[in-house]
């Protein structure tokens, strides 16, 4: 029988993607979301603890093993930013968010040249035993690219129409989804968790 783990969201792309890795490891995932638990007040200050508590708080009202993961585009030229604030960097939720969010970068980015403007999409995906794990299992992964100045492609979503990676070529909303799924931070970060899970 598999062991259930409570999976910090309700994303159902998430629960797929970590379902799709975890069951290799005789887990199976639940999003939060189907046993009615809302996501705590996200107050670290790095992608590590803001995903230590989530998982930790999915964990302590589940009574199951819990991961979650925290992410974001982090841009050099702008001490970081987005980073932890990604999602709601216009400060708004919703619909509207991604086309904002991208709107402030480019203002903001505005008057940075070309060779000042490196970026990464950075994801950090943390396990917990239970709600009380002193050592969680942590797996990081990042994805290099620069921001580009007006959007290209209709794939993808976030930050993606503005995220060029030198890689492929192109932005990330230029690629597959398939495509860009292979090298994307979440996946990444996930070849470093079953690599752990593994050993």
């Amino acid at each position: 029988m598999k062991q259930k783990i409570v999976l910090a969201t309700g994303n159902r792309g998430k629960v797929k993607e970590m379902a799709d890795v975890l069951a290799d490891f005789g887990f199976e995932v639940i999003a939060q979301t189907d046993l009615g638990i809302e996501s705590p007040e996200e107050t670290g200050l790095t992608f590590v603890e803001n995903a230590i508590l989530k998982a930790r708080y999915a964990a302590k009202v589940s009574g199951l093993p819990a991961i979650a993961d925290d992410s974001g585009l982090v841009v050099a030229a702008l001490n970081g930013e987005p980073g932890l604030y990604s999602a709601r960097y216009a400060g708004v939720d919703g619909d509207e968010a991604d086309a904002l969010n991208r709107r402030k970068l480019l203002r903001n980015m505005a008057d940075i040249a070309d060779e000042h403007r490196r970026a990464k999409f950075v994801s950090c995906i943390v396990l917990l035993r239970h709600a009380t794990d002193p050592s969680p299992i942590i797996a990081e992964g990042e994805c290099s690219g620069v921001i580009i100045r007006e959007e290209k492609g209709d794939n993808g979503f976030g930050y993606d129409s503005l995220f060029f990676s030198p890689e492929k070529g192109c932005t990330f909303a230029e690629l597959e989804t398939v495509e860009k799924k292979k090298i994307s931070h979440r996946a990444r970060a996930l070849a470093v968790l079953k690599q752990k899970l593994s050993t």
